[in-house]
């Protein structure tokens, strides 16, 4: 065949995939015909036009104006062409370009109404969008000109920035100021401006203007230049060191497509196209995060926003980093300590070694082939032996600290390291230093770090345990916390098994009393105080302990005190001695067979405590509640450490289990700190939040919960629930939560739709589950007040008939929640009202609907009856064909109150028939059915029963 005929073949059959809706198909063969027919093809030009026309029905307007564009280069003035381009440019939101090529092809076409009508359409949009412009440049202009005037009042000049920064999240006022020079304004504002409000604001600014526009971005780049950001970002104070990490996070987002949202991924073509620009910013981070002379939280801030973009999930930049031999300059910021200052001393906070080692466990992560991981140790190795080798004792102390948060971050690289030749010796030798309590300090954090493990444990405390005995008689606070901490961890090696003590008894509770006088003794310095929190980190694994604890209120605010500023490095400590204290632990599953058998071959078998069971953790987890421990967390959620994130949810989720204290955890912000911990971190971790949102959303109205926003943000967490990996409870609470959300509103309906919830949940009415069947029923119901739902109900499937075979369920409450969604849905539709005669049954069913012994489901079947007659004569003579008039005529004169809207509905049934004069009015009574003397009968013999 001609290779020309048989891309007009693929022409043909695109068309008759165009006639026919099918908008894929028909793009895959004008794609075909594009290739067959190559660049010579006389009726090119027709293949892309003819493609542009799918995109354009596929609402992909970006693919539809490149054909267009294409065909008009080949085919200039073509009307079609020039029709669709201005199409595609309308769904694109360029009305300016939309108008002009719409006037072109109408010039070109001049009798084409659709045109026309466009034409009309486009220029008052355009003539809008000008006196819009205008008026947005003249609020731009008076703005401007308050804000940067020295000689106006400083209130003016707050309020004229704050609205400048307001102006600029919209595209046109962004594009103005862009055009007008804002950033080489800020930049010299910035020189001289002390008033710290419009310093604030200038910088969110320039954010704001540089958001989704690579153009305005490179602006920004070329005229102000990356060291001016590093600039900005020195400062001690939060605010502003917050606002220019930010306003960088969003510079990277422009040239990535990134969004600052949990389930947000780069766009590839972007990332390509501007590599250039991402490698140089994130390598200018890099190197400024060694340099001596900016503020610790200057560097914290450039940290976490590298720790945002190494994984693979960002901008995947780890294997670059350890090419840049960054993982040296973030091990020198682990290694520096606050108390001990020297020449080349760079400024830290007490967060910044915790920061640095959750960045280098990130960039770990992502070292996901044995290559890269081979690198990474190879680096790691590389600093320590540096160090090592240096003669000077300052090396020897700070390698000990970066292997310290090396343990904390990527653990297995920490326990590589420590299990080399001679370093554990050296701690140890460190740690006998009486003359220099700086190495015991720094050999005694170490130990406690490398005690991560059983078998590390083991070997520490036959090394280590008299060591640690003897520091703990120590005239230094700061070393004796330390060696309690050190004995503490060491003596609840033995986990969450009774049977195990490694110290005598008694000698736990010992050691948190001796935590406990560290933690609330006034005057105590805040190192001492987050020292002695971790130390009840790991004794709280004791039940005793737990139990002591929870009834020592100084002790517990003492804990909540810690975080109230947000320093990571007090996280694991207090989240975990909460995560003890609720047994939100993860607690594997015993087999009674795999007990039997452990018996058997005399192997050891954990032993719980009696005072972990329910009743002792439900009174545990109430106190924490009401002591206010989610102000806690709330503040301790900020972190970047997925780790650290899947401890919170589980003390949140721990929280949201006991129903009475819900209401504080909302009330104390917990909802909103919960919606990004169920929706970035481990697997684990996202769903121990989301259960908890679930948990919110079952108890506390989702107006309350979840206002605005947050209940659209809420729908994902909760859907993510209905897994087959999660448990039936989880899958249950979701979809409670989720029936009180489509309640809420069309949006909250819209957006369930949107993440495919519909079918989620239908899944579970097919459930061997009479709980998840009943839920899935009543989410259903609720759906069911969406237009979409109803049109979704109304295709060809067996949504209705099985809705219909539901509403006879045995479940009270499922045969209602079924009814009561065929009530709403044949109201809404006659198409629904006629599926129902699908069910092979429907006769029977409408008998059960009027004789039915619950009157919510008898009500709502008549209902549903009552709509089935008003959809159109021919239904309603299909129903009065059969016994259906009978049972209404009785329905309509039992004398039982609890029946009085049933009943009420009944008469509308027989008034409807009697307008299609389907039956004949009479004022005689009907005899009463069978089924309903019956159904008296039963009840007065019931009644008779209970008097008796």
């Amino acid at each position: 065949m001609d290779v020309i005929d048989e891309a007009l073949m693929c022409k043909e059959k695109g068309n008759e995939a165009f006639k026919s809706g099918e908008w894929e198909k028909a793009i895959s063969q004008y794609t075909q015909a594009i290739k067959i027919g190559g660049d010579a093809h006389k009726d090119l030009s027709i293949f892309y036009k003819n493609r542009a026309a799918c995109y354009l029905k596929t609402n992909d307007y970006g693919k539809a104006e490149k054909d267009c564009q294409v065909s008009l280069e080949l085919s200039p003035n073509d009307p079609k062409a020039l029709f669709r381009k201005a199409q595609a440019l309308e769904g694109l939101e360029k009305f300016e370009e939309a108008y002009k090529s719409a006037r072109d092809a109408w010039n070109a076409d001049p009798n084409n109404r659709a045109l026309q009508q466009m034409l009309e359409r486009l220029h008052g949009i355009v003539q809008e969008r000008v006196t819009q412009h205008n008026l947005t440049s003249n609020k731009v202009s008076q703005m401007v000109q308050l804000a940067f005037d020295f000689a106006q009042p400083v209130d003016k000049r707050i309020t004229a920035m704050n609205n400048i920064h307001v102006l600029a999240r919209e595209a046109v006022a962004a594009d103005i100021l862009f055009k007008d020079g804002i950033f080489g304004r800020i930049q010299r504002l910035l020189k001289v401006e002390k008033n710290r409000e419009i310093v604030l604001s200038a910088i969110r600014t320039v954010g704001e203007v540089c958001h989704k526009s690579v153009e305005r971005t490179k602006g920004v780049l070329q005229e102000v230049g990356i060291p001016w950001f590093l600039e900005i970002i020195d400062s001690n104070e939060e605010d502003r060191v917050n606002a220019a990490q930010h306003c960088m996070q969003t510079i990277l987002n422009s040239f990535s497509g990134l969004e600052n949202k949990a389930e947000s991924k780069p766009v590839q073509a972007l990332c390509d196209a501007h590599q250039k620009e991402i490698d140089t910013l994130l390598s200018c981070l890099l190197y400024s995060v060694t340099n001596p002379t900016i503020t610790g939280l200057a560097r914290d801030a450039i940290v976490q926003l590298m720790t945002r973009n190494v994984h693979y999930t960002a901008l995947s930049w780890a294997e670059r980093l350890v090419e840049l031999k960054g993982l040296w300059r973030l091990m020198d910021v682990c290694s520096e300590l606050e108390e001990y200052k020297y020449e080349s001393a760079m400024n830290i906070t007490p967060s910044s070694r915790t920061i640095a080692s959750v960045c280098l466990a990130r960039v770990y992560e992502n070292m996901y082939y044995d290559a890269a991981r081979e690198k990474f140790l190879a680096q790691i190795d590389e600093y320590v032996k540096d160090k090592l080798l240096a003669p000077d004792l300052e090396s020897k102390v700070r390698v000990t600290v970066a292997i310290t948060s090396l343990l904390l971050g990527p653990l297995d690289v920490g326990n590589t390291v420590v299990s080399k030749e001679g370093i554990l010796q050296m701690i140890l030798a460190m740690a006998s230093m009486e003359e220099d309590p700086l190495q015991q300090k720094v050999a005694c954090e170490c130990l406690i770090a490398a005690a991560s493990k059983k078998d590390k444990a083991k070997s520490i405390i036959s090394q280590g345990i008299d060591i640690l005995k003897k520091l703990y008689t120590s005239k230094n606070e700061g070393i004796r916390v330390r060696a309690l901490v050190g004995l503490c961890k060491l003596g609840s090696s033995g986990g969450l098994d009774a049977s195990i003590r490694p110290f005598a008894d008694g000698s736990t509770k010992k050691l948190a009393e001796a935590c406990r006088r560290f933690l609330v003794k006034p005057g105590k310095d805040r190192d001492i105080r987050k020292w002695a929190a971790e130390g009840l980190s790991y004794l709280t694994l004791d039940a005793e302990v737990k139990e002591k604890l929870i009834d020592d209120r100084p002790a517990i605010q003492a804990l909540i005190e810690l975080t109230k500023d947000g320093d990571q490095s007090v996280l694991y400590g207090v989240v975990t001695t909460f995560v003890n204290l609720c047994n939100a632990y993860e607690n594997q599953e015993v087999l009674p067979e795999m007990v039997e058998l452990a018996k058997f071959a005399k192997h050891h078998i954990p032993e719980e405590h009696e005072l972990d069971d329910p009743d002792f953790i439900s009174k545990r987890v109430i106190i924490l509640g009401n002591e206010g421990i989610t102000t806690a967390l709330v503040a301790l959620a900020k972190t970047d450490s997925d780790n650290s994130k899947e401890l919170i949810a589980r003390v949140f989720n721990a929280l949201c289990g006991q129903q009475e204290i819900r209401g504080k955890v909302v009330q104390h912000g917990g909802a909103k700190a919960l919606l990004p911990l169920a929706l970035q971190g481990t697997a684990k971790g996202k769903r121990q939040a989301a259960q908890a949102l679930s948990r919110i959303g079952i108890s506390i109205n989702p107006e309350v919960a979840f206002p605005g926003q947050r209940a659209l943000e809420v729908v994902r967490p909760l859907l993510n629930q209905l897994h087959p990996d999660c448990t039936a409870l989880e899958n249950f609470e979701a979809m409670l939560a989720l029936c009180n959300l489509a309640s809420q509103s069309e949006s909250v309906r819209q957006r369930i739709l949107k993440e495919q919830g519909l079918s989620r949940i239908e899944m579970y009415l097919m459930e061997d589950h009479l709980m998840l069947q009943r839920a899935a029923a009543q989410c259903i119901c609720n759906l069911c007040m969406s237009p979409d739902v109803v049109k979704a109900h109304e295709g060809n499937n067996d949504k209705i008939k099985f809705l219909t075979l539901l509403s006879e369920d045995e479940d009270e409450e499922t045969a209602v929640a079924a009814s009561g969604a065929l009530a709403i849905l044949t109201s809404s539709s006659e198409k629904c009202c006629s599926k129902i005669f699908e069910a092979q049954a429907w006769l029977e069913v409408l008998h059960t609907w009027i004789a039915n012994p619950s009157p919510q489901v008898q009500h709502r079947g008549v209902v549903t009856i009552l709509n089935m007659i008003n959809s159109g004569r021919d239904t309603a003579q299909k129903i009065f064909d059969t016994d259906i008039m009978e049972l209404l005529m009785g329905l309509s004169q039992l004398p039982d109150d609890s029946r009085a809207k049933a009943r009420e509905v009944a008469m509308q049934c027989l008034k409807a028939a009697e307008k299609y004069e389907l039956i004949a009015k009479t004022d005689e009574p009907a005899p009463i059915p069978d089924v309903f003397k019956e159904e008296e009968e039963r009840q007065r013999r019931e009644q008779q029963l209970e008097e008796q």
